[in-house]
C-alpha cells in the first residue's frame, strides 16, 4: 500500500488514506518502501532471496515460542524448589504469577521493541529480540534453587521472565513486518501465514520435548534436573538462530529509518489512531478464540463430560496439527481472494458457530476434538493473514510501533485473561454466557474488517523497494 510523501511520511496516515492510494495506483515507489502497487510500465522490484529469509524469520519465531511456553509447561516440575511456602500448590500459584509477570511485559516490549525495528531496523529488532529470549532461558536454566542461593532465586526468574516478555511483545510486530515486506509479488499472504506458524511449531515442540522428559525420567528426576533441560536446549538453540538472523535481509530502508528515529516514541500511534483503533478490534475476536481454544475449551470439556487431562490434551495437540496445516492453505487463499475476505470468514463463521461449537466440546471427547478442529481451521483465516493485515494498516517507517503496543496489550487484555474469565462465567453466570462474550467479540471484529480494512485488490501488492544500503 503506497504511502505518499505529501500525506503520509514514515509515520504517517492510517487505513483510510492508504486504502484509497492503493486502489489508485498510488506512489509506484512506495516512497517509504511501503507495500505499493506499480503504476504502468514501472518495472517489478527483484524478489528477495525469500526462502533465506523466510527460514531464518520461522524458525527464529518458533524457538520463541518455544522458550516462552517451556515455562508454563516445566512449573509445575521448579515451583517447590523457588518458592518456599505451605503447600506444593501455593508454590506452583507463586510460580504461575511469575508466568504472568511475561505477559504484563509484553506491550513494553511492544512498544520499545517496535520502536528499535522502526528506527534501527527489523533485523536488529529481531536479533536483540531472540537474544533476550535465549538469556531468559538461560537464566532460569542456570540459576540455583532457593534452598543453595535463598530470595535470589525467585527474584532471577522474575527478571528472566521480565527479559522473556519484553521479547515476545517485540518478535510479533518485527517478525509480521518483516514476512510481509520480504515476500514475493503475490506470496504475502502465504508469507503471512508463517507469522502463526513459527507460533504453533514453538508450542509443539515445547510440548513434546516436555511431554517426551516426563515419559523418560521419573518424578524425583524432573524435580532434581530433569525440568532444566528444555530452558537449556532452547536458550541454546536460540543463540545459535542469531547467527542465522545475521544474515537476513533488512527491508526497511535507511530513509525510513532516519526519518522514524527523528519521530517521538509514541508519535507514531498518534498518527495513526485510527490503525491502532483497527488492529485492537481485529485482534480483539482473534486472540480469545486462540486462547479458548488452547486452553480454556479442553478444561471445560473435563468438567462437563469428564475428558481426562492427558485425552484433553491429545485433542487439543491433534487440532493444532490440522492448523498448522491449514495456515499455509489458508495464507494462499488470501493471496487470491484478499486478506480482508480471510479475516471477515473468520469472525462471520465463528460468530455464527461459537455457540453451538462449545456446547458439541462439552459432550464428549469426539465432540471437543471435532469443536477444536472446526473452530481452529476458521481461525486460520485471521492466522494466515494477520501480519499482512496489520502491516497493511500502518506505513513501513511505522509498522513496528504500530503493531507492537497495541497488539501487544489486547493480546494482554482480552487473550491473556479468556481462561480466567471462561472459569468465572462458568462458575457464575448463565451456561452460554462465556460463549456468547466470544460471538460479541467476533462480531466486532467482523464489523471492524468490514468497514475499516482496505478493500481487497485483485492485483498483488509488490514487494517493498530496496535501497543500497538497506
Amino acid at each position: 500500500m503506497p504511502q505518499g510523501p505529501a500525506n503520509d511520511g514514515p509515520g504517517g496516515s492510517g487505513s483510510t488514506k492508504a486504502s484509497e492510494a492503493r486502489g489508485k495506483g498510488g506512489d509506484p515507489a512506495g516512497t517509504d518502501g511501503s507495500l505499493a502497487t506499480p503504476a504502468p510500465g514501472t518495472p517489478a522490484a527483484p524478489a528477495a532471496p525469500g526462502r533465506r529469509n523466510l527460514v531464518a524469520a520461522t524458525v527464529g519465531n518458533a524457538l520463541e515460542w518455544y522458550d516462552w511456553n517451556v515455562y508454563a509447561l516445566m512449573a509445575p516440575f521448579f515451583a517447590t524448589r523457588f518458592f518456599v511456602s505451605g503447600s506444593a500448590g501455593t508454590a506452583l500459584l507463586s510460580s504461575l504469577a511469575v508466568f504472568a509477570v511475561g505477559f504484563v511485559a509484553r506491550p513494553v516490549g511492544g512498544l520499545v521493541m517496535g520502536a528499535i525495528s522502526d528506527r534501527r531496523g527489523r533485523r536488529t529488532a529481531m536479533l536483540l529480540s531472540i537474544a533476550l529470549m535465549a538469556a531468559g532461558s538461560l537464566v532460569i536454566g542456570l540459576t540455583p534453587d532457593h534452598g543453595t542461593i535463598g530470595a535470589l532465586a525467585p527474584i532471577l526468574l522474575v527478571v528472566a521472565r521480565l527479559a522473556q516478555g519484553l521479547s515476545a511483545g517485540g518478535e510479533f510486530a518485527a517478525a509480521a513486518a518483516y514476512l510481509v515486506e520480504s515476500a514475493p509479488t503475490g506470496r504475502k499472504g502465504l508469507y503471512s501465514s508463517f507469522l502463526y506458524i513459527g507460533n504453533l511449531m514453538g508450542t509443539l515442540l515445547a510440548a513434546g520435548l516436555g511431554a517426551l522428559l516426563a515419559l523418560v525420567l521419573d518424578g524425583e528426576a524432573m524435580g532434581s534436573w530433569g525440568w532444566r533441560v528444555p530452558f537449556l536446549v532452547g536458550g541454546v538453540a536460540a543463540l545459535l538462530l542469531a547467527v542465522l538472523r545475521r544474515g537476513m535481509d533488512e527491508t526497511l530502508g535507511q530513509e525510513a529509518r532516519r526519518a522514524a528515529s527523528r519521530d517521538h516514541l509514541l508519535a507514531p500511534l498518534r498518527r495513526n489512531a485510527r490503525s491502532v483503533v483497527t488492529l485492537c478490534g481485529i485482534t480483539a475476536g482473534a486472540t480469545v478464540v486462540y486462547y479458548t481454544w488452547i486452553i480454556g475449551l479442553p478444561a471445560h470439556a473435563a468438567a462437563e463430560a469428564g475428558v481426562s487431562r492427558g485425552r484433553a490434551l491429545l485433542a487439543t495437540t491433534l487440532a493444532q496439527l490440522v492448523l498448522l496445516i491449514a495456515l499455509p492453505a489458508a495464507g494462499a487463499l488470501a493471496d487470491r481472494i484478499g486478506p480482508r475476505r480471510m479475516v471477515m470468514a473468520f469472525a462471520g463463521g465463528f460468530a455464527v458457530t461459537c455457540v453451538p461449537l462449545h456446547a458439541l466440546a462439552g459432550v464428549s471427547f469426539g465432540g471437543l476434538l471435532a469443536a477444536e478442529i472446526a473452530g481452529l481451521i476458521l481461525f486460520s483465516g485471521y492466522g494466515a493473514t494477520a501480519a499482512l493485515v496489520m502491516a497493511e494498516l500502518f506505513p513501513q517507517g511505522a509498522r513496528g510501533t504500530g503493531i507492537g503496543l497495541p497488539y501487544a496489550a489486547t493480546v494482554a487484555a482480552f487473550g491473556g485473561t479468556a481462561p480466567y474469565v471462561s472459569l468465572w462465567a462458568t462458575e457464575h453466570a448463565p451456561d452460554m454466557a462465556f460463549p456468547a462474550y466470544i460471538t460479541l467479540l467476533c462480531v466486532v471484529t467482523f464489523l471492524v474488517a468490514r468497514f475499516r480494512l482496505a478493500p481487497d485488490r485483485p492485483a498483488p501488492a509488490l514487494p517493498v523497494d530496496r535501497r543500497p544500503g538497506a
